[in-house]
Protein backbone atom coordinates (compact mmCIF):
# COMPACT_ATOMS: atom_id res chain seq x y z
CA UNK A 1 0.00 0.00 0.00
CA UNK A 2 1.70 3.34 -1.08
CA UNK A 3 1.45 6.31 1.64
CA UNK A 4 0.46 9.56 0.57
CA UNK A 5 3.13 12.11 -0.05
CA UNK A 6 5.00 11.02 2.69
CA UNK A 7 7.89 13.51 4.51
CA UNK A 8 10.84 11.43 2.88
CA UNK A 9 9.29 12.35 -0.82
CA UNK A 10 9.11 15.55 -0.04
CA UNK A 11 12.41 16.00 1.09
CA UNK A 12 13.55 13.84 -1.66
CA UNK A 13 12.51 15.88 -3.91
CA UNK A 14 14.00 19.47 -3.17
CA UNK A 15 16.95 17.55 -1.36
CA UNK A 16 16.99 18.77 2.01
CA UNK A 17 18.03 16.42 5.35
CA UNK A 18 17.25 16.47 8.50
CA UNK A 19 19.48 16.70 12.19
CA UNK A 20 20.08 13.39 12.20
CA UNK A 21 21.76 12.84 9.02
CA UNK A 22 23.78 15.96 9.45
CA UNK A 23 28.04 14.58 10.08
CA UNK A 24 29.73 15.92 13.07
CA UNK A 25 31.19 19.50 12.74
CA UNK A 26 27.83 20.69 10.22
CA UNK A 27 26.15 23.87 10.52
CA UNK A 28 23.33 23.67 9.04
CA UNK A 29 20.13 25.43 9.82
CA UNK A 30 16.13 24.54 10.45
CA UNK A 31 14.10 24.46 7.73
CA UNK A 32 10.92 23.25 9.63
CA UNK A 33 9.70 20.76 12.20
CA UNK A 34 7.81 18.17 11.61
CA UNK A 35 5.64 16.21 14.75
CA UNK A 36 2.83 16.99 16.23
CA UNK A 37 1.85 18.54 19.81
CA UNK A 38 3.95 17.93 22.63
CA UNK A 39 7.00 16.76 20.77
CA UNK A 40 6.86 19.21 18.54
CA UNK A 41 6.42 21.60 21.30
CA UNK A 42 9.13 20.32 23.49
CA UNK A 43 11.67 20.28 20.58
CA UNK A 44 10.62 24.30 19.82
CA UNK A 45 11.04 24.62 24.15
CA UNK A 46 14.68 23.36 23.23
CA UNK A 47 15.09 26.19 21.43
CA UNK A 48 15.36 24.28 18.09
CA UNK A 49 12.94 26.78 15.93
CA UNK A 50 12.70 27.88 12.40
CA UNK A 51 16.18 29.63 11.25
CA UNK A 52 18.29 28.63 13.78
CA UNK A 53 21.87 27.57 13.46
CA UNK A 54 22.89 24.27 15.19
CA UNK A 55 26.36 22.88 14.64
CA UNK A 56 26.59 18.86 15.26
CA UNK A 57 29.31 18.30 17.39
CA UNK A 58 29.28 15.16 18.67
CA UNK A 59 27.56 11.75 18.23
CA UNK A 60 27.12 9.05 20.58
CA UNK A 61 29.27 5.56 19.20
CA UNK A 62 25.80 3.59 18.73
CA UNK A 63 24.67 6.88 17.26
CA UNK A 64 21.98 8.40 19.97
CA UNK A 65 21.97 10.68 21.54
CA UNK A 66 23.61 13.35 19.19
CA UNK A 67 25.01 16.61 20.84
CA UNK A 68 24.60 19.65 19.33
CA UNK A 69 25.58 23.87 19.99
CA UNK A 70 22.34 25.69 19.80
CA UNK A 71 22.12 29.30 20.68
CA UNK A 72 24.87 29.06 22.65
CA UNK A 73 24.32 26.13 24.69
CA UNK A 74 24.71 22.40 24.00
CA UNK A 75 21.93 20.13 24.09
CA UNK A 76 21.77 16.43 23.38
CA UNK A 77 19.03 15.32 21.44
CA UNK A 78 17.29 11.73 20.98
CA UNK A 79 17.83 10.35 16.86
CA UNK A 80 14.34 9.95 16.93
CA UNK A 81 13.83 13.83 17.41
CA UNK A 82 16.50 14.91 15.41
CA UNK A 83 15.17 13.08 12.28
CA UNK A 84 11.52 15.22 13.05
CA UNK A 85 14.01 18.21 12.17
CA UNK A 86 14.39 19.17 8.92
CA UNK A 87 17.90 21.13 8.13
CA UNK A 88 19.82 22.93 5.09
CA UNK A 89 23.35 24.02 4.69
CA UNK A 90 24.67 27.09 5.87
Amino acid sequence: MALPYSIEMRRADINMKTLKESKVGDTVRVVKLHGEGAVKRRIMDMGLTKGVDVQVRKVAPLGDPIEVTVRGYELSIRKADAEMIEVESV
